[in-house]
Parts: structure tokens; sequence; C-alpha cells
């Protein structure tokens, strides 16, 4: 018999491998028990000491059922997408993968498995040792099953601009071109994914900014998104994230851990000065992400007030 450690692949041991090695059925849950292993699902275990989160968990069901390709909200959470609410961030159970139609049905409460014949190789990719939905794929299926405009509108933004998402930097996933491509597929919910895509931007950086400019678009409010601005007596550009050009008029939206640090805050301070030396800002609001999400209408009430003060 292996020892049971030899047989684990990327910290995860499957029963079927502990048996095809000689180790008797009726010992091993109990020395798995005894050696510290932990239970993952029926038929997967972690090493002892390792922290079964949901990529440990999706690594053994990749293992257990290799029809299963991390979609939609598992696969965001991959290719470091951001979706409103923060799931790519913080996810919790179920995991979500896309499976042939063929494939057998689940009852596991803590996956979720949506079948499809519309899935080829052209479709997936591997992101940090796990089989997913490629980033165009990804969105236009989030796209497609989002609840609402802000949500789709949120991840299609992500997906599209250079972000830092969970402390990592990364560059731009898709172009325009490729979600378009990707939406005139013939899917379910295609139509509407596809009425949505225009309200896209490239240049937004943060959830909560996709969110402002919906809002603002809504009350027929047009300004620029991060558009370079220079300061006085600087050489590297500014962006803020709205500007208002013909009235001078910038807009940031600060997120929820915005003064995270004494640092933050100082660089905060010193970004909001140099923003008011530069010539085409006549006035600086901020709005805070709660504010955005929460009381839309109260910001863009003083974001109109704002502009007819600023009117010539």
């Amino acid at each position: 018999m292996y020892e049971l450690a030899i047989l684990a692949r990327g910290g995860v041991l499957l029963t079927v491998w502990a048996l095809a090695a000689g180790w008797p059925r009726g010992r091993l849950a109990g020395r798995l028990r005894r050696d510290g292993w932990q239970g993952i699902c029926r038929g997967a275990w972690a090493v002892p000491g390792k922290d079964v989160d949901w990529r440990v968990r999706a690594t053994a069901l990749q293992l257990l059922r290799p029809e299963l390709v991390c979609s939609h909200g598992t696969a965001a959470r991959l290719h470091r997408i951001e979706l409103l609410g923060g799931a790519a961030v913080d996810l919790v159970p179920p995991l979500d993968f896309t499976a042939p139609a063929s494939s057998r049905s689940t009852q596991d409460s803590l996956i979720r498995v949506r079948a499809t014949s519309f899935l080829t190789d052209g479709d997936e990719s591997v992101r940090r040792g796990l089989r997913v939905t490629t980033p165009a794929r990804t969105v236009g299926d989030l796209i497609r099953s989002c609840g609402s405009r802000e949500e789709a509108v949120v991840a299609a933004d992500s997906a599209l601009a250079r972000r830092v998402v969970g402390g990592v930097r990364r560059e731009a996933l898709v172009r325009y071109e490729d979600l378009a491509a990707e939406l005139a597929r013939p899917r379910t919910g295609g139509p509407r994914a596809r009425a949505w895509l225009p309200l896209t931007e490239a240049a937004s950086g943060s959830p909560a900014e996709s969110v402002a400019r919906l809002r603002m678009r809504d009350a027929d409010l047009r300004p620029e998104s991060q558009p370079p601005l220079w300061p006085a007596g600087a050489g590297r550009p500014l962006r803020p994230d709205f500007l208002f050009r013909e009235a001078g008029l910038a807009v940031e939206v600060e997120g929820y851990a915005f003064h995270g640090t004494r640092r933050a805050h100082e660089r905060d301070v010193a970004r909001f000065n140099a923003l008011q030396s530069c010539p085409e800002v006549r006035r600086v609001l901020r709005f805070t992400a709660r504010e955005v999400f929460t009381a839309p209408d109260r910001m863009t009430a003083t974001i109109r007030t704002a502009l007819a003060s600023l009117s010539p």
C-alpha cells in the first residue's frame, strides 16, 4: 500500500485512488480521520492542515467529475472579475459549474451545475489549476443570466478594464469585440444581454463607478469616464472618475476601504488637492460607494445642483 500523502494531487486525495493503491475500504476512513485528513465532499479528502477553501472544493469536484467546468460566479473568482455585491472576492457556496447536457445530475446543495450542449473546447481554459470557462464565455454567461442591468454592466466593466482585484493587478481580460461576438451566439437571455452591452465602459475603475455611471445616465447626466487631466506643475496625469468638462465638475466615487490606512488617507488628500489644481476642474464632488448603492437619487440631485451653480 502506498502512503496516503503520496497519492494526493494538489493537496486532494480521492477515496478511489486509495482503494486502487490497496487500502482496505473498512480501514481507510478511520485512518484518514486519525491522521487529520479533512473531508471535502463524498469521496474526497484534503491533506492535514490544508485550508479547505472554495478553490480546494472546486479542485476536488473536478477530480471526481472531470466533465465539470468552473463557470459563472466561480469562473469570475478565478479570473478576478468583480461582481456586484463582491461575489468575486467573497464567494460562498454553491460553486458554479457547467457540464455537457448528457452528464449526470447532481443532488449536492453545495454546487450548482448548469447543463448545456453549447460548451466547446474554445469556451474552456485553465486558470489557477482549474478548468474554467474563458473570460469572454464567463462574462457572456453572467450577463445572460443576470437579474439586473447593474449586475451585468459591473461584470462586463470589470473584465474590460485593467484592475486591481483582491490585491492583484491584472490586465484587461476581454475586448468589447470579444463580448459582442460571444453575445451574438444564440442563447437564452441573449437579446437582453446585447441591449446592455453598449452601456459598458472599459475605463470604469470599480463596481461603484459602474453603478454611478448607470444612475447618472438614468438622470440624463453624461460625464466622461476617467479622462486624463494634468495638475499644475505635474508630469503625470490624474484620472478623475467622472468629469463634466463644460462645467468643470469632477466627481469621485470612493470605495468602502478607501481610507484603510494612514498612507491611503494621505494619498487621497494629495490627490484631492492636485485634482483641484487641474485647469479643467472648478469643483470636485465626492461620494461614497454606499451613497451610490443606497441613495443614487440624492447623488444625482447633488450633481445636478452643482452643475447649475457652475453654469455661466
